[in-house]
């Protein structure tokens, strides 16, 4: 047995985002493995900055690692339209529920913020994500070359009220 820890087998904590973790959250947006080779157009130079985090909810999870809270994934909830704009999960962290702690907690901002349904454009490969987590498929985003020459799928989660 490996006395290294899995970056998730310690508490995983979900608070806000803020200016400091903008370069960290940009790396992870960059170096995704889902944005590699065909897909790189879409994040290459993409910058998650102080200013973006200030202007929405985001939300980052994070685990403690020997050099203090390592970064798991994040999600960024824009109020007016209601839209998931950007939810990342670091691929070393994919298939142990951060997407899905992620999902619930940004379905509770929603909640709170008296939101009835959140649109999402999804990239290609994480459709069953979206569909195994509760949103329901309502059309397609159309290409926009050079950055996105592919049709996305468009997802709704609906917000019940509590």
């Amino acid at each position: 047995m490996s006395s290294r820890t899995s970056p998730i087998s310690r508490p995983v904590r979900i608070r806000r985002a803020v200016a400091r973790d903008a370069r960290r959250l940009t790396r992870l947006v960059r170096g995704s493995g889902a944005y590699q080779g065909k897909y790189a157009s879409a994040v290459a130079g993409y910058r998650v900055g102080p200013d973006y985090l200030e202007a929405h909810r985001a939300f980052v999870a994070v685990g403690a690692d020997d050099q203090g809270d390592r970064v798991l994934g994040f999600y960024s909830l824009v109020l007016a339209p209601p839209e998931l704009d950007l939810l990342f999960v670091a691929d070393e962290a994919q298939g142990r529920g951060i997407g899905r702690l992620l999902v619930a907690h940004m379905r509770g901002e929603a909640r709170a913020a008296g939101l009835d349904r959140v649109r999402v454009v999804s990239h290609v490969t994480a459709e069953d994500f979206y569909h195994r987590v509760g949103a329901v498929r309502i059309g397609t985003a159309f290409a926009k070359p050079p950055a996105v020459p592919w049709d996305r799928p468009e997802f709704e989660f609906r917000i019940p009220s509590e």
